[in-house]
Formats: C-alpha cells, structure tokens, sequence
C-alpha cells in the first residue's frame, strides 16, 4: 500500500527592492505587462533575458577586437533587462504566478548569465582576468546569501541598498559608452584600465555588502532561535 503523499502550502517571501529605479520600473513594467500581447509568455521573457545576457558577454568577447561592439552589448543589456523584469510582472498581472518554479528558474537564469557575462568581460581586453573573477565571486556570494535569507527569513531582498539589477545594469551602459572613447582612466598620477578600476570598487563594495548583511540576518536569526 502506498504512503499517502505529503503536501504543504508554499509561503512565498516578501518581496523588498528599495532600489533608485524601483517605483518608476515597477510602473513602467506593470505598464507593459497590461499591453504584451497574449502569445508572450513568462517563460519566453525568461529565455530572452538569458540569451540576452549570454550574447552581451559574446559582444564583450568581440570589443577585444573592435570596441563598436560594446555598442551591441548596450543593446543585449536592454534585452536583458526586458526579458529578466518583465516575466514575474507578467505572471502577477495574468495571474500565471509559479512561485518555486519561478524563483528556481529565474535566479539559475542570474547565475548562468551572469557567469557568461564576466567571462565576456574577461575576454576583452577591457579588465584583467582576476578582476572579472573576483566581480563574479563577489555577485555569487551576495546572491548566496540572498537565497539563504530568502528561505530562513521569508524575505527576498531584491535590491541591496539603493542599488538593484536595474542600477548594476546602467552602470555598465555608462561604463561601455567611457570605454568607447578611452580604455583607460587615470587616478592619482596612475593610468588604469576603466573597467578595472570600476570593478575592483564594485567587487569591494559587494564583498562588504555581504559581509554586513550576513552579520545583520545572523544576529536576527539568533534573536529569533537563542540558545536555551
């Protein structure tokens, strides 16, 4: 005789983003969700933002040869941003809503994209090896940690600070439109790559972004659990 299957009602997190961009996007998204057209599905946003991303990594790879690409990579980006926002607006809007798959498949999407995209970078020629690395260490490890607090905490903080995706995102388009005139930048008397110095403050602000929300969750945790 077979065990009866066990069933349980899945709570889905808070969502918290207090991003500079959150309340105009979030109107802009809610906007587009109401007026795409009914053959566009949340999972095919999912796979544009993805491709998107992968092919903004492969226009990195291509600047290392003509820096006109980084234009290209603008437009990946604009893609990605389409495709990676709008398909949770879109599924809400429908009433579509698939929270563990859609948090599973959405944040796997990040992980993979987001590796494609530094290892583009890396690629060129714009920044060094170990800064790519150490960007993409850094974005691992607050996800990480962002996922665990999402679980234990019922919280899902979107944005870190005042920055989120949508911030990240505009940065590299400023970061691509400095690079297409000059590489480098100078600072202190020293001339460094611009991507280098924009991503060696950027993997040391996200390594100390995790260190002090990691330090934050662990003493509301012990709060909420103290030893006996």
């Amino acid at each position: 005789m077979n065990a009866p299957a066990i069933t349980h009602q899945f709570q889905t997190a808070r969502r918290v983003n207090a991003s500079l961009t959150a309340a105009i996007e979030k109107r802009a998204l809610h906007w587009m969700a109401q007026r795409a057209p009914r053959w566009v599905s949340s999972d095919q946003l999912t796979a544009l933002g993805l491709g998107a991303q992968i092919a903004a990594g492969a226009c990195y790879a291509l600047a290392r040869f003509d820096r006109r690409a980084l234009l290209l990579v603008i437009v990946c980006l604009a893609f990605n941003w389409l495709g990676d926002s709008l398909d949770g607006t879109l599924a809400r809007v429908r009433h579509h809503e698939r929270p563990r798959y859609g948090f599973y498949v959405d944040h796997v999407v990040d992980i993979f994209g987001a590796a494609a995209l530094m290892y583009g970078l890396g690629c060129s020629g714009l920044l060094h090896w170990a800064t790519a690395i150490a960007l993409l260490v850094a974005f691992l490890i607050l996800s990480a940690e962002s996922y665990l607090a999402t679980y234990t905490l019922s919280c899902f903080q979107l944005s870190q600070g005042l920055f989120g995706p949508t911030e990240i995102r505009i940065l590299l388009v400023l970061g691509n439109l400095a690079a297409l005139r000059s590489p480098c930048a100078t600072l202190f008397g020293h001339r460094f790559l611009l991507f280098d110095l924009g991503g060696v403050i950027a993997a040391a602000i996200m390594f100390a972004m995790a260190i002090a929300v990691t330090v934050r969750h662990t003493a509301q945790l012990y709060c909420q659990e103290p030893l006996p």
